[in-house]
């Protein structure tokens, strides 16, 4: 039994899923519930739950507002569920879960003196902080302007869920794995006056160079991981997603993580942009490469598409179709695949699926974490 059929059945995800049925309060206050317990425990346990970089940056007052407000808000959903719904597993756990959250404090926990470093945390804070804005954001998108009529819950949503929150989770580790072979093998190619006349430049300018110079770069490194037999195991995790929406581009073996943002990183460190240009487009890279995988059906003008990555050129890039194999490898810019000759994109058209042929890749975190040494490659991303 799949983790997606356990979920499932304990939260009896079969009944009637239509609006009235009390599922989407029952779904929503669990969610609220989980994010509040979660945000709970980060106020009991700060040093080792959350990341000093998040911590100094979230204006805490507004925090414990927006938490009282969760548990608030996934309560009533709750209750609102309940009513609603035959069995009241969903809603019964999501009252159960804002409960907790309550009476455990809430926004209300105390943070005596200032928070000590300690040398190893975990990121919990910036996983909550992204689910939420994330959820809040593309779901909706995805409900009111899908590509295809798939459910958020859609088959194997809980794998790329988990795969969402290790990723997340361990933020110092991959922050890390990122920055170090930068900084230990690439340290002799720093020049200070080349940093210098980098930053003397506009920040807008810099944004837009550090953008093009990681495309140029992941561009690279995303051809050798198709091209390369022992790195496409590791890529072809990803590849093994038969659904697009914006939970799936979490799908990413660390080996794939580590290689991809390490190498990527290695020419904005030695060019030296300024943190507030750099900061920028780590920002929008982050949201972008959610975008570029949603289940949303926009259409845009022919020269945005020529311009900047959509969601159609990237859903071409995952495509089942054998001419759009090993195509579109470009992040941001597909222009760079026109320039290399990796191109592929029928005007107006979609994919007509998604996924690896004989799909190699095993179902599972864990399966797919040690697929890559047993693994075998196909020559069909």
């Amino acid at each position: 039994m799949s983790l997606d059929d356990i979920v499932a059945r304990a939260f009896d995800d079969h009944e009637p899923t239509r609006v009235g049925s009390g599922w989407l309060s029952g779904t929503a206050s669990v969610f609220l519930g989980t994010l509040a317990l979660g945000a709970v425990a980060c106020f009991y346990w700060p040093a080792l739950l959350t990341s000093p970089d998040v911590r100094a940056l979230l204006p805490m007052p507004a925090v414990r507002t927006i938490l009282q407000l969760v548990i608030g808000l996934g309560f009533l959903l709750g209750l609102l569920s309940a009513l609603l719904r035959t069995r009241k597993v969903l809603g019964l756990t999501g009252i159960a879960m804002a409960l907790a959250a309550g009476l455990a404090g809430g926004g209300n926990i105390p943070v005596e003196g200032a928070v000590p470093t300690v040398p190893v945390y975990l990121g919990l804070d910036w996983f909550l902080l992204n689910i939420l804005l994330l959820a809040v954001l593309f779901v909706p998108l995805e409900r009111l302007w899908p590509l295809r009529a798939q459910s958020v819950f859609r088959p194997q949503w809980t794998t790329d869920g988990v795969y969402f929150f290790v990723s997340h989770l361990l933020v110092q580790m991959s922050t890390l794995l990122t920055l170090m072979p930068a900084r230990v093998l690439f340290g002799w190619a720093v020049h200070p006056a080349v940093q210098a006349a980098v930053q003397s430049q506009p920040a807008a300018l810099q944004f837009l160079e550090c953008a093009i110079v990681a495309d140029l770069t992941e561009y690279t490194v995303h051809r050798f991981f198709h091209k390369t037999t022992w790195l496409w195991p590791f890529h072809a995790v990803h590849h093994s997603a038969t659904s697009m929406d914006w939970l799936a581009g979490s799908r990413l073996h660390v080996v794939d993580v580590v290689l991809t943002r390490g190498l990527t990183f290695v020419p904005l460190f030695v060019l030296g942009f300024d943190t507030g240009p750099l900061y920028a487009y780590l920002v929008f890279v982050s949201v972008h490469a959610v975008f570029i995988h949603a289940n949303v059906s926009w259409r845009f003008p022919r020269w945005v598409e020529a311009l900047v990555v959509t969601p159609r050129f990237h859903h071409w890039h995952h495509a089942i179709e054998r001419e759009a194999i090993d195509r579109n490898f470009a992040v941001h810019f597909p222009w760079i695949d026109k320039l290399f000759g990796t191109y592929y994109g029928p005007a107006g058209q979609w994919p007509s699926g998604y996924g690896i042929e004989g799909h190699p890749v095993p179902e599972g975190y864990l399966k797919q974490l040690v697929y890559p040494v047993t693994g075998t490659r196909s020559e069909t991303p």
